[in-house]
Parts: C-alpha cells; sequence; structure tokens
C-alpha cells in the first residue's frame, strides 16, 4: 500500500516540477530546432479592436499613443466600443472621434461584457489584419508596424506582441513578483512562438488575420486572449512571438488586486478549455504537448499540492525522506503566510514575496476552478487595476 502511495506522491511532485521547471527548458531547446521564419514585408490593411468600459482615466493617453504609431493611417482603422460606460468615457471618445479621422466610436448603453464588444467591432471591421489591445496598454511607436510584418506568410495565422510590465510610479517594489513570474512567462511564450505554438497571446497586443476570427461566445465567460489564440490553432495557422512588438502596462497597484485578477482568469481560462477539447489530443503533436504542459498541468497544480500535502501525512513514518518533503512543505507555506502578512503591513521582502506570490496564485487557480464548477463567473466584469 505504501509503496503505492510513494509513487503517487513522487508522480505528483515531478507535475510539478516539470510544469514550472522542467517544460520551459524543453520549450526552449525544441525551438531552437523547429523555429518559424518570421518574414519582414509590411502592405496589410489593419483594424485596432479595443473594448472600454470607464476608462476615463486612461482612455485620451490611448487613443494618442495610437496616433503616435508610425504607420500609414490610409491603411489603418481604430475601432473602440464602449461597453456601458458611465463615467467620461463616452465625451472624451467622441471629441476624439471628431479630431482623428481614423477613429471609430460605438457607444453601447448596457454593459454586456468585453467579449460581446469585440464581437460587434469585429463585425463592423474592413481590413485583413486584427490588431487586439486594451485601453492601459501603451505601445512603442513602431508596434503595429512590427507586429504586422509576420502575416506575408500564409501560414500564419497569428502574431502576439511582447508586454513589459512597468512598476507603479507610487511603490516600486509591490509589484517585483508580478514583473518576474511575468519575464519568465515572456521565456515561455518567446520559445513557443518560436515553434508557431504560443498558447496564450499577450492580450494588450496581439493580432490575427480577420478571416480566421471566430465569434465569441457572450453569455459565456472565456478568456478572450485565449480563446482567440486557440482558435487560429485549431485551424492549423501557426501563432508566433514578435519580440520586438512591444506594448507595456503597470503591474497590479497592491497583492489584493492582482489576486482578484488571477481569480477572474482563472474561472474564465477552464471556460475557455471546454472550447478547445480537441486540442488536448490534436494531429499536431507538439501543440498539445505544449498545451498539457503549460496550461493543463498548471491549471491543476493547486489540487496536486493539496494531495501532496495528505499524502505526505500519510507517509511520514514510512521513510526519513518524508520527514525532510514534509517539513519542506511547512517552511513553503510558513514563509508565504509570512509574505501575505508583509503585504499587509506595507513591508516588502523579495526572497518571501517570491512564496506568497506563488501560494496566492495557486489559491487563485484553485477559487477559479471551484467557480467554473459552480458556473459562479459573469461575462461583465469591472477592469481590475494591472
Amino acid at each position: 500500500m505504501n509503496i503505492s502511495l510513494e509513487l503517487v506522491f513522487f508522480i505528483l511532485f515531478f507535475f510539478v516540477f516539470y510544469t514550472y521547471l522542467i517544460y520551459p527548458l524543453v520549450i526552449k531547446l525544441i525551438s531552437l530546432f523547429v523555429r518559424t521564419n518570421k518574414p519582414k514585408s509590411n502592405n496589410q490593411s489593419v483594424t485596432v479592436l479595443l473594448s472600454a468600459f470607464n476608462e476615463e482615466g486612461v482612455i485620451e493617453d490611448r487613443v494618442r499613443n495610437l496616433a503616435d504609431q508610425e504607420v500609414d493611417f490610409s491603411l489603418v482603422e481604430v475601432l473602440i466600443g464602449s461597453d456601458g460606460s458611465t463615467d467620461k468615457t463616452n465625451e472624451i471618445l467622441i471629441r476624439l472621434q471628431n479630431e482623428f479621422n481614423w477613429l471609430k466610436v460605438f457607444l453601447y448603453k448596457n454593459q454586456r461584457g468585453k467579449a460581446y464588444v469585440i464581437n460587434e467591432l469585429e463585425s463592423k471591421a474592413k481590413n485583413s489584419i486584427l490588431v487586439f489591445t486594451d485601453a492601459n496598454t501603451v505601445f512603442e511607436p513602431d508596434s503595429i508596424n512590427k507586429l504586422v510584418m509576420a502575416f506575408s506568410d500564409e501560414t500564419i495565422g497569428g502574431v502576439s506582441g511582447r508586454l513589459i510590465l512597468a512598476d507603479q510610479s507610487t511603490s516600486p517594489s509591490k509589484g517585483i513578483e508580478e514583473k518576474r513570474y511575468w519575464e519568465y512567462e515572456t521565456f515561455i511564450k518567446n520559445a513557443e512562438g518560436d515553434c508557431g505554438i504560443l498558447i496564450g497571446a499577450n492580450g494588450g497586443i496581439f493580432a490575427i488575420k480577420k478571416e480566421l476570427y471566430n465569434k465569441m461566445p457572450s453569455n459565456k465567460a472565456v478568456t478572450d486572449d485565449l480563446f482567440i489564440t486557440l482558435t487560429v490553432l485549431s485551424k492549423s495557422r501557426k501563432f508566433i512571438y514578435e519580440y520586438n512588438a512591444i506594448g507595456r502596462e503597470k503591474v497590479a497597484p497592491d497583492l489584493k488586486s492582482e489576486f482578484l485578477r488571477k481569480i477572474r482568469f482563472a474561472s474564465t481560462n477552464f471556460q475557455t478549455l471546454a472550447f478547445f477539447k480537441n486540442l488536448l489530443l490534436s494531429k499536431n503533436l507538439l501543440l498539445s504537448f505544449a498545451f498539457w504542459s503549460h496550461k493543463i498541468i498548471r491549471w491543476f497544480v493547486p489540487i496536486i499540492l493539496i494531495l501532496l500535502f495528505i499524502l505526505n501525512i500519510i507517509l511520514l513514518q514510512s521513510s526519513i525522506l518524508f520527514g525532510y518533503t514534509f517539513i519542506f512543505q511547512i517552511f513553503f507555506y510558513a514563509l508565504a503566510i509570512l509574505g501575505v502578512v508583509f503585504s499587509l503591513l506595507n513591508i516588502s521582502h523579495r526572497f518571501i514575496s517570491f512564496f506568497s506570490y506563488s501560494l496566492l496564485t495557486n489559491i487563485a487557480l484553485l477559487i477559479g476552478l471551484i467557480r467554473y464548477i459552480r458556473g459562479k463567473h459573469s461575462s461583465v466584469w469591472d477592469s481590475t487595476p494591472r
């Protein structure tokens, strides 16, 4: 009996170790041999799509940032949908529409959710390439050009830009773990993109061919950027990563905001997965390998961690090794809880904050899974800071 439980324990431990440490190295190694060529020509017509809800603090800066793009605006249109905004967002957008002839504004009376707005805007788009972005994202001047250059290759259906997280000016140290995690994710995304199988574009800066767009369900909460990415991949087109197409966003202002954001995206990620179960066993074996390794296993790490803790208690008397693994787990959780306390007291400690960020990320995944199972997630929400 103990031998079987020990085997299960080590298999579960391997899954955690694999998804976070081994897979990034494996996909990077694969990318050195399976590399997608990226053409560097650009004569594409572009439609930028942006859904906004109560964005009076950033929407004008966002539009003017788009106005600074080094593009031929005779080939570019920007469509912005205000999703039932109740602040001054609509007023600002109408004024800007009168200033820029390439800007088209659509004001929706009732809040219907981002998926609904993006679906509506896509149906009005006239150009062959769709660029998706958010109100709080800031593009480098050449970002759109860099983003759409690869589309002259017929096999490429989507391109993600690189999202860089900037510190909040009020407290530069608060978002350090989020930034570190994002740099780690960027490493993985870049390697997957080199293979043409990027699993999840950066929502603030990515593009696809309009012909590949499928309307997102507006009555079920999905993660829009993940849904669109998987749609392109499911149509046997490549989704690549353009490291030099840069967008910037600010990190969450505090741990609570980041925690709530992760819960929301966790629940919508599971809902999105329900639409793409076929990719779990795709004809493209590398795609399925990446999907399992980068997403599926990681999404279930919270359950694995719970099982590891329970099994460790059961196996404590089996071997001194399990005493050490139990001490390690206690040490990890103690430091994580201490990190949360430090955060509440506005105390920054880089080493300890790593443990608290890891724990809260997995708690958010677990809550998101429970919400998905219970159907307690909505397609309409207020944006969380990031």
